[in-house]
């Protein structure tokens, strides 16, 4: 497996985490818990973010790997 490869796996992976955050943010009913529920998603939309630019860079600098 590439590191080009892996990299994509764990963003796809966070993302997955992440809508199970959302799922759990439309469930509770605690103003705490939803506070560190939507910090939690942000936080991993920030490093998705950064996922997707380091895939970009990776692409650039190696043709093989778009589109995997």
């Amino acid at each position: 497996m590439t590191v080009c490869s892996q990299v994509k796996q764990t963003a796809a992976t966070l993302e997955g985490a992440q809508g199970i955050l959302r799922l759990y943010l439309t469930q509770t009913q605690d103003e705490g818990s939803k506070a560190v529920i939507e910090k939690s998603i942000n936080t991993a939309g920030e490093i998705i973010g950064d996922l997707q630019a380091r895939i970009r860079d990776l692409e650039a600098q190696e043709n093989q790997y778009k589109g995997f």
